[in-house]
């Protein structure tokens, strides 16, 4: 199987060279020369947007659905140069309305189509523990099982072409959730005189517990490393594109909007380059709680 990475960030570039050493034919490409550059330099075959040899699978891990228009319609894009028969697989956080007319262009084109947005971060990326939720042909998502095997530890099906993005829309917003819920719990109870570690063992030992009790807190945030790999800019447009997906349904999720508006409250405090595990510094620091022990606008780890 061979297979075009497009977009070398953290999570395409991991990807990539996970896939590489997993024994797959891998080309790595991005726009720009220096992404291309470290790649190669990590021994990964790469080549220029203009140049994309021809493969069974196109992997785009992209920041939005735009960037993923661009390189599936625009010239010289995938519609028109990659073989019949192959794969575009779109591993980012996309809008499923998109996703859906762009599916529904690489079918009509004589391609096949998976959205696989995924969870686990560079960390997730480089080690192939990634969880993936896929939408499109179930023919589709058992030809590529051996991929997706070398790249996740949890993959799971949930329907036709555009549904992994839904669910995956639906998993962040419970994320952002959880982490300004979970930010107030600790921080009500560290007023109260609890240290915030024995406060979430003892969530972590109910009901109250979630994986950014039981993994967020610990690892990014009392750590003070804030170093996961994923921007607080990231997850408000996550956020906004599931406040999107609502409107369109014409649903009113009352909680929902409360979540979006209180991670755009003050667009400083993260600002959209820092860390997303940031959004409960201003919340913790209430109970005079600060764990940054470095510049949350450092790069985060690679």
């Amino acid at each position: 199987m061979k297979i075009t990475v497009i977009g070398l960030g953290q999570m395409g570039g991991n990807m990539a060279l996970t896939l590489h050493k997993a024994g797959f034919d891998v080309t790595g490409s991005d726009v720009f020369d220096s992404a291309r550059e470290r790649l190669a330099g990590l021994g990964l075959a790469v080549a220029a947007p203009t140049e994309l040899p021809a493969s069974d699978v196109y992997l785009l891990s992209l920041p939005t659905s735009a960037q993923v228009r661009e390189v599936i319609e625009q010239t010289p894009n995938l519609l028109a140069t990659a073989p019949r028969g192959s794969v575009i697989v779109d591993t980012s956080t996309s809008d499923p309305v998109i996703s859906r007319e762009l599916a529904a262009k690489v079918l009509e084109a004589g391609l096949e189509w998976l959205d696989a947005p995924v969870s686990g971060g560079p960390k997730g990326a480089a080690s192939g523990r990634l969880g993936m939720l896929l939408g499109g042909d179930p023919a589709t998502v058992a030809r590529l099982e051996p991929m997706l095997a070398a790249m996740s530890a949890k993959r799971t099906h949930v329907g036709g072409p555009g549904s992994g993005h839904v669910v995956k829309l639906a998993n962040n917003y419970l994320c952002a959730t959880n982490l300004l819920a979970t930010a107030e719990a600790v921080t009500l109870a560290a007023k109260a005189g609890v240290d915030p570690a024995a406060c979430l063992a003892g969530l972590n030992s109910g009901s109250g517990r979630s994986a950014v009790s039981e993994v967020n807190f610990p690892e990014w945030i009392l750590s003070g490393r804030f170093d996961s790999g994923f921007t607080s800019g990231l997850m408000r447009k996550d956020l906004r594109l599931a406040s999107d997906a609502a409107a369109g349904l014409a649903l009113d999720l009352g909680l929902l909007e409360q979540v979006v508006a209180g991670w755009h409250a003050d667009p400083e405090h993260p600002a959209d380059s820092d860390d997303f595990n940031h959004i409960a510094s201003p919340l913790l620091a209430q109970a005079g709680l600060d764990f940054t022990t470095s510049d949350p606008r450092e790069e985060p780890a690679r």
